[in-house]
């Protein structure tokens, strides 16, 4: 099983008749069987190498999840062709227009939920041969044609070429690239991971070293699919097991669609799924809100529950307690978990650090949330709890066939309970970014991977992460962006912001520490007849500081550098600059990142409080009067 191909096979061989996707249709789930999904891939393939795809070809996929995304990706392995799958979250053209041209795709298949976004970006796609739209919509212009029309020429063609076609697949290597998957690097533009066929069936084999996943087996993929770690974790290894996976029930908006989750879940009744930590909180806030509901008598035995629960998995309880936790459980968390379907057995966790609180309340109602550890640079799981090894607050333990270490800034390797940067290698690390030499060679180093995730490995071989060693925004739902292409722009553009840091460890919204041009402030003030000791003068830097921000928003060139949602919500007013004698830049003048969030560290939490939030806040005002 060294090829994806090669791992679909061998999985329609072994449990043809087993049910592969789940998609809703009308009101119910159809299952679609391994023999059936094989068929379906065959014509989608055969009818894209009826359209003149040939090996290497590039093809771009936006959909929401659905039978047809998983069609159309192996569709595109089996010609021996690239899928560039791309975010469903991706609205700025800007963003997409750059992934779609720097992968040098030549086919896009979409959905009618997203056709729009292709549409208006057309003119500026340079080598767009046709677009494949999964939903029999009007077409609006002759490079566009039917998914299903893709599947009828592809019968033909099986009917006349099925040598030909046979030839193909079977001519895909284990070094043949799979997928180019963007994500954003160290500068302002993104970067294409590119993984091989190995890359991914070895990280499948690793993955399944930690857990295994029986063939009765169904989960609700809830993430975006072309998110890494649902590809890896949810497609190919319950494709390995035989087992199901189910798509959530699209909406026509995305608040409609998250509101079919709930209902999808009683309806699927999955035994695994995969979670991050907003998805997680969510459910937790959906649980507390359920229970509130029910009047004060069921608030207060929950709490209790709890309580006695949380001392049970810290190893505190008595054997009283342990007998309080049982009837507990028979009478309060076992409701609980029947809102999930009744058959979860637990949730893995990923995309960013779960807070160990939140761990212990899905352990608490026997469906813990294990958290694992990866990136899409290592296909991308690299360590994992599971129901055979887990600690709460660790990153689990390392996949098999999986090299580690953990090293200082000079890459001298350190000891067990020695924090540095996680390094690793094996046949599941990238083969390189795409188009992108630099980035490769500083991130890849002799066979090794260097994440840019601090870490520590404990004695018994648990992995423990504990923020990013370099300068990456990190989103609560795991989203990630680099820093440095904003922080350039809002600097550039403003004559009144001398120096910017964005902060964001998974938290809900990104935040600045801002280091005014102070010249230019104090002008300003006596053009406006006003004082920097003044609160009114000190309210109206405040307000022009968050005007110069907000043009990103508001003006038609600024808004198309960058995804808005990474601008910051609030920010703090340093009166000191960033400099080499304070030691917060180096001696290239760069940030030194992890000084400034340890010296500004009580100004970063204060800042995601509700007092923080408000940029009229004292503790800007005071900065002021210290220009």
């Amino acid at each position: 099983m060294r090829t994806i191909i090669n791992l679909f096979e061998n999985s329609v061989e072994k449990y043809k008749n087993n049910p592969y996707l789940l998609e809703k249709v009308g009101d119910v789930y159809i299952k679609a069987s391994y023999k059936d999904v094989k068929e379906n891939v065959y014509c989608f393939a055969a009818g894209l190498m009826s359209l003149g795809i040939n090996k290497g070809d590039k093809v771009s996929l936006l959909s929401e999840g659905r039978n047809a995304w998983v069609i159309s990706e192996l569709g595109v392995l089996y010609c021996g062709g690239v899928n560039v799958p791309l975010s469903v979250k991706l609205d700025e053209l800007s963003e997409l227009k750059f992934r779609i041209n720097h992968s040098q795709s030549k086919y896009i298949i979409t959905s009618k939920n997203h056709i729009n976004k292709i549409r208006n970006l057309l003119p500026e796609l340079n080598n767009i041969i046709k677009i494949i739209i999964l939903d029999d919509i009007e077409l609006a212009n002759n490079k566009e044609i039917y998914y299903s029309e893709i599947c009828k020429l592809g019968k033909t063609y099986l009917e006349k070429n099925a040598e030909e076609f046979n030839l193909r697949w079977k001519s895909v290597h284990e070094t043949d690239y799979a997928n180019i998957c963007y994500t954003s690097g160290t500068t302002a533009d993104p970067k294409g991971i590119i993984l091989s066929h190995r890359n991914y069936t070895a990280n499948v084999e690793q993955a399944c070293s930690l857990m295994k996943i029986e063939e009765y087996y169904t989960t609700l993929l809830i993430l975006p699919w072309d998110h890494s770690f649902a590809h890896t974790a949810g497609i190919y290894s319950f494709m390995a097991y035989g087992a199901s996976i189910a798509s959530i029930q699209t909406g026509n908006s995305p608040t409609e669609t998250l509101k079919n989750i709930p209902i999808n879940i009683k309806e699927i009744k999955p035994h695994i799924m995969m979670s991050v930590p907003a998805l997680a909180k969510n459910f937790k806030k959906n649980i507390e809100k359920g229970i509130q509901s029910k009047g004060n008598k069921v608030q207060k035995l929950f709490e209790s529950a709890l309580k006695i629960s949380y001392k049970v998995i810290d190893g505190n309880a008595n054997f009283w307690e342990k007998l309080k936790y049982m009837f507990y459980d028979f009478i309060l968390f076992s409701k609980i978990r029947k809102n999930f379907g009744g058959n979860l057995k637990f949730f893995i966790g990923g995309g960013a650090l779960l807070d160990v609180e939140l761990q212990k309340f899905f352990y608490a109602l026997k469906i813990p949330i294990f958290q694992g550890y990866g990136l899409s640079e290592a296909s991308p799981i690299i360590s994992a709890n599971s129901m055979l090894k887990h600690k709460i607050g660790s990153s689990g333990f390392l996949v098999s066939n999986l090299d580690l270490k953990i090293c200082d800034e000079k890459g001298n390797q350190l000891k067990n309970n020695e924090t540095g940067e996680i390094v690793v290698k094996g046949e599941n690390v990238m083969v390189g970014y795409w188009q992108n030499t630099k980035a490769t060679e500083d991130t890849l180093k002799d066979g090794w991977l260097h994440t840019g995730d601090l870490g520590y490995t404990d004695n018994d071989g648990f992995l423990y992460v504990l923020g990013r060693f370099k300068s990456l925004l990190i989103s609560n739902d795991g989203e990630k962006y680099s820093p440095e292409g904003i922080e350039e722009a809002i600097v550039e553009n403003s004559e009144f912001i001398e120096q910017c840091v964005l902060y964001n460890n998974q938290n809900p919204y990104t935040i600045a520490l801002i280091v005014p041009n102070k010249n230019a402030i104090i002008n300003y003030l006596k053009i406006n007849n006003n004082n920097i000791n003044d609160d009114e003068g000190q309210q109206l830097v405040i307000e022009l500081i968050q005007s110069e921000i907000s043009k990103f928003k508001t003006d038609s060139k600024l808004k198309l550098l960058f995804p808005q949602r990474w601008l910051p919500s609030t920010f703090m007013i340093i009166n000191e600059p960033f400099t080499e004698q304070n030691h917060f830049l180096n001696s290239t003048l760069k940030l030194v990142r992890n000084k400034i969030f340890s010296y500004f560290k009580t100004d970063i939490e204060y800042m995601f409080t509700s007092e923080g939030k408000n940029i009229f806040n004292l503790k800007n005002k005071d900065s002021l009067k210290k220009l």
